[in-house]
Order: C-alpha cells, then structure tokens, then sequence
C-alpha cells in the first residue's frame, strides 16, 4: 500500500489528469463578496457556449477526471445551467457545484436532488448573519439558510456548508459545527486567499497568528471536517491535518475560467499563471505540454524556508498567497506559523501588490434580489 509521503512525491510530479478541476462556468454573480477570488459580477461575453461547455465535458470525461468542481460567479445564473449539469451527469462525470444559495428554491432544490453524482456546497461566512453579510451582502446569509432549509426538504441528502476563514469566522467554529449538525450536512472550511478582490481585504480579515494556531489544534481535534488542504501551512505545527498537504498547483489541480482560459490554481487569477485556453487545443493538450505546468512539477526549492527545518512539514505554503502579498515563490508563506511570513512582508515594505489579470466587479452598488 503507497504510504502519504509516497503519493505526495508522486502528486507533486503531476499527473496524466487532475484530481480535482475547478470550473468557472460564469463571471457573473448577483452578490458581490468582498473576498471573491475571481472578482465576479459581471458576465464576460466571451464565456463558453453550451456546444464547448458540451464539448469540454466530453474532454474531462475521456480524461476519466473524477470530478470537476463547478463554480462562478453564481454558476446557477447561466441559463444552461442544469442543461450542462444534466449533460455532465450523463457522462458520469462527478459534479461538485459552490452556490450563494440565492437560486435554489424548492423547484430548483428538488431539482437538484432527481441527480445523481452531485454534490452541493453552499456558502455562507459566519454563523449569523451579521458576521456573514459584512462580507457577502445584507440578507445574504438568510437567502443561504433557505437554500439549505429547501435542499433538506428535498431531501437531497448530506450538502456542505462552506465557510472561509476570517479573523472574524474563526471565532465561530463550534457554531458551523453546530449548523451542520442540525442539517446532516458536511462542514467545510477554505482559508482566505489574497485573491480577486481579497487582495484588498486580506491584510484586515486574515486570521491572525494565534487564530490559526487554535485553528489548526480545532482541526486536528476533528478530522471528519473538509479542508480540500486548505491549511498545510499549518502543518507545521505538528502532526499534519488530513490530506495531501502540499500545493497542487498545475501537479493534481487546476483552474478553468469562464472563457476557457487554464490556470494553474483557482486562487491565481494572474497572467503569470495562465497556461492555456481550451478553444486552441483542449483542456488535455494544456494539462500534459503547457510550460507552466511542466515547471511547477520540477522538485521544489526550500528557498529561505531551508533553515526552519519544517519545509517537509509545510512545504513553503501556498503558492497564491505568496504572489499576491507581494513576496517572492522562494519566501515563506504569510501566514507562516513562525511568523517568517510576517518578517519577510515587513523587509519587502511592498507597497503595490500583484492584481488579478481581469476584474468582473461590478461598477455600481449591488442590490441583493433575493427569491
């Protein structure tokens, strides 16, 4: 039997497909989060048609990908939504799909629960209302509490609740246990990338030290919570959590946007990972013989984390946090537990950080209609 060290070695060389592809089907969105990676609002006209979204599917599915992680923007916004789902499904290509929650209503949620091989997270980011529309949009976590309330009529079986960790929503965790509990759904916690709009966020919302540090002995203390390895950078700390804890930029995942453009991760929206575009070769010429992915499956460079000691532990963070703080690949990750992160932010004084290549936001307040 392969040992985690030994599939870590081979994830970290990459893979004939990933494990786990990220597919945002549409900028659009009707909420307008202030962490929002993608920078979503408005739809980009240049978004795939149904015919390559039909076609892309048939791609992943000769791939044999075991699922694709479909988000937006509001993925539910597309008219071809369950129209692609439905198609996907039929080729027994697994779907995990993030929504605000403001589309699905009973209709919609007994819809969701005729299909097999899916999988419905829904997002909130505190555990009341107050904590969670500071960042979402007033009444948005009430409209994600009916979707959860009308996808449990349904009766369409253990949905996520996925919430991102801010200094703020932290302080909550027994809460979301709770919830979830009372739902017989999934919790599953993601950590604050200073991504899209995030950037201008993350210096005020990220947990701090000792947040994380709690954090990570909370998570140790409950391995049934989802991660998708969200946090190795804690790993540091002591025993790993649960998963592959390592970065899978462009070795097991990575990130398919609305107008087909291929990135090496969901969180690094930048020119300066884009590896392809599906409509001038498709999606498996581009995982197997971009650059950019061959070059993040070269053996990694301790850089100045070599003298910690705990680089296997961590393996320098996350790639995305790194680029968008500012700080070099080689430097350590910002949320180092050590505080290495903090020290080599304070030497740089960066003053203008790296932006995400495009930015969908929307030019004019939202207003949050909700059904």
């Amino acid at each position: 039997m392969a040992t985690e060290s030994s599939l870590r070695d081979r994830f970290e060389h990459g893979l004939a497909a990933p494990i786990c592809l990220t597919w945002e089907l549409t900028y659009a969105c009707n909420l307008a989060c202030t962490h929002c990676l993608s920078s979503s609002g408005r739809r980009d006209p240049r978004e795939l048609s149904t015919a390559e979204a039909q076609a892309l599917i048939d791609e992943i599915a000769a791939m044999q990908i075991f699922y694709v992680n479909i988000g937006g923007g509001e993925p539910m916004i597309r008219r071809d939504f369950f129209e692609l789902i439905g198609y996907a499904v039929s080729k027994r290509v697994g779907v995990k799909f993030s929504t605000n929650g403001t589309r699905i209503d009973r209709k919609a949620a007994q819809r969701l629960a005729g299909l097999d091989y899916l999988d419905v997270q829904v997002s909130i980011d505190g555990a009341d209302a107050l904590t969670s529309d500071r960042i979402r949009g007033v009444g948005s976590y009430d409209a994600a509490r009916r979707a959860m309330d009308n996808l449990a009529a349904a009766n369409f079986g253990p949905f996520k609740i996925s919430i991102v960790m801010t200094r703020h929503s932290v302080e909550q965790l027994d809460e979301f246990e709770a919830l979830a509990a009372s739902y017989g759904a999934e919790l599953r916690l993601t950590r604050l990338r200073p991504s899209g709009r995030g950037v201008d966020v993350w210096q005020e919302l990220h947990p701090t030290r000792e947040q994380n540090r709690q954090l990570y002995q909370w998570l140790v203390e409950r391995p049934n919570v989802l991660t998708g390895d969200s946090f190795f950078h804690l790993s540091a700390l002591g025993s790993p959590l649960e998963g592959l804890n390592l970065c899978g930029a462009g070795r097991v995942v990575c990130l398919i946007d609305p107008v087909g453009d291929v990135y090496a991760c969901p969180f690094v929206i930048h020119d300066e990972f884009l590896a392809g575009n599906v409509r001038e070769a498709g999606f498996g010429v581009v995982w197997t013989n971009s650059d950019l992915f061959r070059s993040l499956r070269e053996p990694g460079n301790p850089g100045a984390c070599a003298s910690c000691g705990s680089f296997d532990a961590c393996r320098g963070g996350c790639m995305a946090a790194k680029f968008f703080t500012g700080l070099e690949m080689s430097d350590p990750d910002p949320e180092c537990v050590f505080g290495h992160g903090e020290r080599a932010l304070e030497a740089k004084s960066v003053l203008i950080r790296p932006a995400s290549s495009s930015d969908h936001s929307k030019k004019v307040p939202v207003r949050l209609s909700l059904r």
